[in-house]
Order: structure tokens, then C-alpha cells, then sequence
């Protein structure tokens, strides 16, 4: 679970009819993925000649307002200690996110979202998860479930080791985009860059993963830190790892300053948004865009959500896409998307809840030690509480982070209080250690200090209800260690293992509960 569901995460919603649209703007606030980091985008339209753009201009501005809001509200409830300064800690409700069934229905193809037919020996996971779910979780709409079988087709017909992808390769190379009756107009490709810690990274993918399925395009990610040995392939008979041979070599540092981004061909003239319907030309377009949506990235660079420049994006086969964030909810802003939107993700909070469980299957030695840590420490507890706790680098250990967790835990019912220090148990005979209701408390985290704690308490006290609760830490690396496979591969399988639990403690600037 990646923080929004204790599935897979669920978070964004879809938009409402054009009737409802505007009445439903508000409401809708809450259901946006909270640990998304970018700004609003800027969408002051530059004006054409001989049109009027002021009605244009003031929805791409109005737009920029609504994105700022919905980005930066949570949808998860949020408790604040007593001191303004200490970070705010946040609780996934169970009820409110894992609606569906309650006994466990071991779908294995999650209501339609995965093919059938994938060699089970080279993804334990793809077909195995669903055994470890309590719930059967959110049903996919028919619609989305078609349209990832469409996309799965496009990854296979264009994608490396094809003679499509070799013709739009030589294309790359020549430096000129496609022209029409040369190599495979259909084939289209979106290279996501891949970097900063493994939460960011996979929202990254999830992000371009949807832009691409929305926008027709072969979605590529960058192999650096361990992407491919991480993660199996999520599609059939093709892989979505970016051959080493891809002709830009130095894609991986582009940057805000790249002259091929964007906004620079847009502030350069290279490039020029057109008006939604009109058709620009393939002779005027470079080879390839950048599209910088990085946590600095520009109000020019975050004209990328308005309709006009993505008339002209449409139109370039190659784009490279950098961000650290989860830009979902500015695709929601584009008006080409939203109609698309609303058939795919009917359901208003669904959309990371369904893109995670089809993107990421922990691969063979990941889901290994899930596996044997969640049959070890968690599956025989009644309820599965997981805790993540986000500290960084040299910060201190927090007593009050700590106390803000306990105390909004208890008051939520997650965890029971406990007796007064020195207080006697109750004098009543216990209930058989068989029928004693149990709770398994997974803590993730950089510090053990705050697991450490947490035992400490439930251990040497006894719990108000008589409930056994173990708490449990798989590892405790201190700081984080980017681009090491050990440290990733770790923090992948505590991801996933959040993600078995059935309600979610996290506190703030969190990617990775």
C-alpha cells in the first residue's frame, strides 16, 4: 500500500459530469494523493494572434487555483499534537478505503485488472498477493480493464524488440520527428526517469503510466536504481525497462535548464501550443520533448496540464518525463482527459488503488521476504496495524512524534490504552490464550528508537481491553541510502508489507506509507 488504501493505495478521483462538475470541484479535494509534492500549474495561456484567449486564459489560471488546493488538502484525517511544530500524523480508515468484500476471495486476477496467461514462475507475486489480502478489494470498471488490454497490445506491437521501436529508434537518431508514411505513426513513447528514494519512484511511474495510457504512448522507465530487479514486468510477453542502447544518452541528466524541455522550446519558439482541435505539423516538431515536473519545476514548465500545449505534445513521438511527484491530479485538470477520466475511474478514489496493484508486483526475492515476514509476525494477528514513521537524516528522536502517535492511535481505537502505570491487571481469569484477540503492530521506519518504544510500552503494561499486541520492526537502515540495492530492496518489501495491514498510522512528508 503506498499510503492512500491499505491495498495498494487508492487516491484520486475521478471528474464528474460536465453538469455536476462545478458543484462536485470542492468535494473532490480530499481524495487527492496527499504526498504529492508538485505546485499548481501555472496556465497563464500566451496570446495567439486573432484570437480572443481571455475565456481560455482565465480557465487555465482558475485551473492553477483548484490544483493548488487539491494538492496540497489531504484526504486522510489529520491530527495535531499540542505543538504546532511537531509533524502532523495521519490515519487511513479502514472502512472508508477498503470497501469490497471482507472475506477473502483470493481473486487472482483482481476483478479483471491482470491478464490471465503470464508465467506464474517468473512473478510469484503477480497471482499470489491476492491470498494475503483480507479483502478483495475496489472492482476495476470494465472500461479501464479493456483499455490496459489495448495498452498491453500497444507495449507488445511497439515496444523494444520490435521493428516499430527500432524505425522510431533511427528517428531519434536522425534528430527529426516522424513524418507522415514513415515507420509506425501509432507508435508513440513516453521515458520515465527514474531517481530520488523508491516512494517518489514509483509515483513517478504511476504518474507517467497513466499519461501514457491516456495518451496512446509506450511507456519506458528509466533502468537506474534497480527498477528492473525490484519490480516484475507489468506487461505480457514485453518489457517497460529502456534498453540501454536508447539513443540519448544523457537523458538522465536533463534538467530544468535541458533546451529541448518543454517550456524552453515553447519560450524559445521552437515548439508553439495551438488551439485545441487544430493540427500542427510534423516538419515543424523536434525529435523529442523533455517535460521537467520536478519539485522545481517552472510555471512555464507547468503549462504542460494546459489543453494547448498538450495539442502540440501529442504530436512529438518521443518525450522524456522527470518528477519526483505524483502529478495525477493535474491530468484530472486537462479537459482533453477528463471525459477519458471518468470512464476509467468511475469510482472517485480508485486510481492509485488500481494503478498500483497493476503496475507493481514485488519481484521474486522481494515478495520472498514479504512473504515469510508476514506468515512469521503478522498472519495470525486478528487486526494488522501498520505504523510508518518518516524521520530524516540526522533528526533527533521525537518523544513528542511518538506520544502524537500513541495518543491518536488509542483515540482512534487502533491501538488499546493501557493500564495505569503500577495499576493492577483486572483480577478476572483471563480469556484462553486461543480466544485472546490479538494485534500484530508493524512499524516501519529509518530509527528503531520509536519501535523500541512502542514494544517497550506493551510489553511491561497491560492493555485496558486484554488484547496481546506485538510490535514488530523488519529493519532500521538509520538514514537513507540512495541508489543501494540492499536499502531498496528493503524498503519495497516494508511498502508492500503496509499495504497487508489493515489501517495505516503515518506521519508527515511521507512517500512511502
Amino acid at each position: 500500500m503506498l499510503r492512500r488504501d491499505v491495498e495498494a493505495g487508492s487516491d484520486t478521483v475521478a471528474v464528474p459530469p460536465r453538469k455536476t462538475r462545478q458543484r462536485s470541484a470542492g468535494s473532490v479535494a480530499g481524495h487527492w494523493l496527499r504526498h504529492a509534492e508538485a505546485a499548481a500549474p501555472a496556465c497563464i495561456r500566451r496570446p495567439m494572434k486573432g484570437l480572443d484567449r481571455r475565456p481560455r486564459r482565465w480557465g487555465c489560471a482558475a485551473n492553477a487555483v483548484l490544483l493548488a488546493f487539491i494538492i496540497t488538502v489531504p484526504s486522510l484525517v489529520v491530527f495535531f499534537g499540542a505543538r504546532t511544530s511537531a509533524p502532523a500524523v495521519w490515519i487511513n480508515a479502514a472502512n472508508a478505503l477498503r470497501r469490497g468484500r471482507s472475506e477473502p476471495a483470493h481473486d487472482r486476477l483482481l476483478g479483471g485488472l491482470l491478464a490471465d496467461g503470464v508465467d506464474e514462475r517468473s512473478c510469484h507475486s503477480r497471482y499470489q498477493s491476492a491470498m494475503y489480502r483480507r479483502r478483495a478489494g475496489r472492482q476495476p470498471s470494465p472500461y479501464l480493464v479493456s483499455k490496459l488490454r489495448r495498452h498491453e497490445a500497444l507495449q507488445r506491437r511497439c515496444g523494444p524488440g520490435t521493428a516499430a521501436y527500432s524505425h522510431a529508434q533511427e528517428q531519434l537518431r536522425s534528430g527529426k520527428n516522424h513524418a507522415a508514411g514513415t515507420g509506425s505513426p501509432e507508435c508513440k513513447y513516453l521515458v520515465s526517469i527514474s531517481y530520488r528514494g523508491l516512494g517518489n519512484r514509483i509515483l513517478a511511474a504511476a504518474s507517467a503510466f497513466l499519461y501514457a495510457v491516456l495518451t496512446d504512448r509506450v511507456l519506458l522507465v528509466d533502468p537506474s536504481n534497480e527498477m528492473g530487479e525490484l519490480f516484475c514486468e507489468p506487461f505480457p510477453g514485453t518489457t517497460w525497462v529502456l534498453p540501454p542502447d536508447f539513443p540519448l544518452t544523457s537523458y538522465t541528466n536533463f534538467s530544468i535548464e535541458t533546451a529541448e524541455s518543454h517550456a524552453n522550446m515553447v519560450k524559445n519558439k521552437v515548439i508553439s501550443p495551438v488551439d485545441v482541435g487544430a493540427v500542427s505539423s510534423a516538419r515543424e516538431l523536434p525529435a523529442f520533448a523533455y517535460i521537467h515536473l520536478d519539485h522545481d519545476a517552472t510555471g512555464e514548465d507547468k503549462q504542460f496540464y494546459c489543453d494547448e500545449d498538450q495539442s502540440v505534445l501529442r504530436d512529438i513521438r518521443w518525450l522524456v518525463m522527470r518528477t519526483d511527484s505524483y502529478i495525477v491530479p493535474g491530468l484530472f485538470l486537462v479537459m482533453a482527459f477528463q471525459e477519458e477520466l471518468g470512464m476509467l475511474f468511475p469510482e472517485p478514489d480508485t486510481v492509485f488503488h488500481h494503478l498500483g496493484r497493476y503496475l507493481f508486483h514485488p519481484s521474486n526475492h522481494v515478495w520472498g521476504l514479504i512473504a515469510r515476514y508476514h506468515d512469521a509476525y503478522l498472519a495470525a494477528a486478528d487486526q494488522r496495524v501498520g505504523i510508518q514513521v518518516r524521520v530524516f537524516g540526522s533528526a533527533p528522536n521525537s518523544p513528542e512524534l511518538l506520544e502524537q502517535i500513541t495518543t491518536c492511535a488509542q483515540k482512534e481505537g487502533l491501538l488499546p490504552e493501557l493500564l495505569a502505570e503500577g495499576l493492577p491487571a483486572a483480577t478476572t481469569p483471563p480469556p484462553a490464550p486461543s480466544r485472546r484477540r490479538s494485534k500484530a503492530v508493524l512499524v516501519t521506519s529509518l530509527k528503531a528508537w520509536y519501535y523500541d518504544k512502542l514494544k517497550g510500552m506493551y510489553w511491561e503494561r497491560a492493555t485496558v481491553t486484554g488484547e496481546a499486541v506485538g510490535v514488530h520492526q523488519p529493519s532500521h537502515e538509520e538514514y537513507q541510502h540512495f541508489g543501494a540495492r540492499s536499502h531498496d530492496t528493503k524498503a519495497w518489501a516494508e511498502i508492500y508489507l503496509l499495504s497487508l495491514t489493515d489501517v495505516l498510522v503515518t506521519s508527515g512528508f511521507s512517500t512511502f506509507g
